[in-house]
């Protein structure tokens, strides 16, 4: 089985600056043969206040031939509490109406896909631990199954066992909760978005990977992190014994550079600290 896994296309119809992109990476998905499109957040550009930019994302991914399941990210259904855009139910609730579940299980033969709103980490609330209560559920269900775990944020920026780094990575006792789950449950992958880098690496059996944006890499706008600057998308073949995956550049891809129009874009986060453009 092949899956593509594409992330952070920050979609909108009345801000385009980087929905040209959208048909070349369409057009590449028709011809890569996958079986399924995993959209790993940040459909959009402002789906947590915009109901438009949801649908104007969702009308699009449907035209797709291939099956296509979603997590969200923090610019569709908001962010951690204090943030310009908190997740609350109202957020919570637009998703679930006009996209579908915020978290998912999805079976192919001897793997169990699994995706996370990893926007609920570090909430402290129920909505945190209804999905962290499924997910022990689901793992210890997984019937010998090898697991891939689909979220937008990833479980850490620089170092496994780092502290909080707010924006970017999950929380310090999140990320623990979810290094005791993955423990003894076969996760053979977590793959994330989020960070506009690409990168692949490994922490206690688990393969990483940070797929690549579809929309825009930043400069100076934020720090150096691991992996590389592209835009594009990964492939996952999920084999007999193995999950193999691959960051693609994908032809005919713009690499926008968001330092040059975030104040078009997103104006909030040009009048502080680039806890960012993400």
């Amino acid at each position: 089985m092949k899956i593509v896994q594409i992330s952070d296309t920050h979609l909108s119809p009345s801000k385009t600056h980087f929905n040209d992109n959208w048909d070349p990476v369409a057009r590449w998905i028709e011809t890569a043969g996958a079986d399924l499109v995993v959209h790993t957040g940040d459909l959009t550009i402002d789906g947590a206040d915009r109901e438009e930019d949801l649908t104007f994302a969702m009308d699009l991914l449907r035209k797709l031939s291939v099956p296509v399941l979603i997590v969200p990210g923090n610019h569709d259904v908001g962010h951690l509490p204090g943030s310009d855009q908190p997740v609350d139910a109202a957020r919570l609730a637009r998703w679930r109406k006009l996209v579908g579940p915020d978290y998912w299980l999805s079976d192919h033969g001897d793997c169990r896909l699994i995706g996370l709103n990893s926007l609920l980490l570090g909430l402290d609330d129920a909505e945190e631990e209804k999905q962290f209560d499924w997910l022990e559920r689901t793992l210890s269900a997984r019937d010998g199954r090898r697991v891939a775990i689909f979220a937008h944020k990833p479980l850490f920026v620089d170092d496994p066992a780092e502290g909080d780094t707010g924006y970017w990575g999950v929380r310090p006792r999140q990320r623990q909760r979810l290094y005791d789950l993955m423990a003894g449950n076969d996760v053979a992958l977590h793959a994330s978005g989020h960070l506009h880098w690409a990168w692949q690496g490994h922490h206690a059996g688990t393969d990483l990977l940070w797929a690549p944006p579809t929309s825009f890499v930043i400069d100076t706008l934020e720090r150096e992190m691991p992996g590389e600057r592209l835009v594009g998308a990964a492939l996952h073949h999920l084999g007999a014994e193995r999950i193999d995956s691959e960051v693609v550049a994908v032809p005919g891809l713009t690499s926008h550079v968001i330092d040059h129009v975030i104040e078009e874009v997103y104006p909030r986060a040009a009048r502080k600290p680039v806890e960012a453009a993400q």
